[in-house]
C-alpha cells in the first residue's frame, strides 16, 4: 500500500476525530426490508470516479459520518429519495440514482421512539457539489472529505461490521457505478467554491 496524502490542515482535522460508540446493529447485506419493519433512515456510500467515498466531519465535536439522515413525509417512503435529498442538505452533493445495498436492523429502536426499525444503506455516484454551507436542518457545517472506503471505516469507528458494509458497497459501485476495486488513497477536501466529479450517475 503507498503512502496516503493529505495536507497538514486535513492532518490538523483528522487529529481531532472522535468516533462514536459501535451500535451493534446487525447487518443484513441484499435482504430487502420486511414487510412491517419502518425504514426510518438511509445514509450512503457516496462514490467519486476514483473510488473514493465522501465523508462528512463536524469540526465542532469531531464526528464523522456519512452522508444521510432521517426520512422525511416528502420523501414518500422512498429511502433513494430521503439520501439524495439529505445528501445536498448536508453535503451539497449531487448524486446519481441510488442503489440499494441492504439495512441495519436496530432492535432498540432509537429512531423509531423505541420501537424496532430498519437503517437502509445505499451506495450511489457522486456526481458533484455546490459550494459549502450550513445543513439548512441542524445549522452543521460539515467538512467533506474524499477518502478510501476502508479509511471512512476506520474514521466512522464501524469495526469489522463497517468493512462488511465497505465491501458491500464497493462491489456494487464496481459492477455498477464503473468505479474502481481499489480507490485513490489519497484524502481529500471537497473545494469549498463546490466542484463537477462525473456527468453520468
Amino acid at each position: 500500500m503507498g503512502r496516503i496524502e493529505y495536507s497538514p490542515e486535513i492532518s490538523d482535522l483528522l487529529g481531532r476525530v472522535r468516533r462514536r460508540p459501535i451500535a451493534g446493529w446487525p447487518w443484513r447485506p441484499g435482504e430487502p426490508v420486511p414487510a412491517g419493519l419502518p425504514v426510518k433512515q438511509s445514509w450512503g456510500w457516496l462514490f467519486a470516479p476514483d473510488g473514493r467515498v465522501l465523508t462528512l466531519v463536524n469540526p465542532k465535536d469531531g464526528i464523522v459520518s456519512l452522508p444521510g439522515g432521517s426520512l422525511e413525509p416528502e420523501d414518500d417512503g422512498d429511502p433513494g429519495a430521503a439520501l439524495a435529498r439529505e445528501a445536498g442538505e448536508e453535503a451539497q452533493a449531487r448524486i446519481g440514482l441510488p442503489l440499494y445495498l441492504g439495512y441495519l436492523y436496530d432492535r432498540v429502536g432509537s429512531a423509531n421512539g423505541g420501537h424496532e426499525c430498519a437503517r437502509v444503506r445505499m451506495a450511489a455516484a457522486l456526481l458533484g457539489a455546490g459550494p459549502s454551507a450550513p445543513d439548512p436542518a441542524s445549522g452543521r457545517h460539515y467538512r467533506r472529505l474524499l477518502v478510501a472506503p476502508g479509511l471512512a471505516v476506520e474514521l466512522l469507528g464501524w469495526g469489522v461490521p463497517g468493512l462488511r458494509q465497505a465491501r458491500a458497497a464497493v462491489a456494487v459501485a464496481t459492477r455498477h457505478l464503473g468505479v474502481p476495486a481499489v480507490a485513490d488513497e489519497t484524502i481529500e477536501e471537497l473545494p469549498a467554491g463546490g466542484c463537477v466529479l462525473s456527468a453520468k450517475g
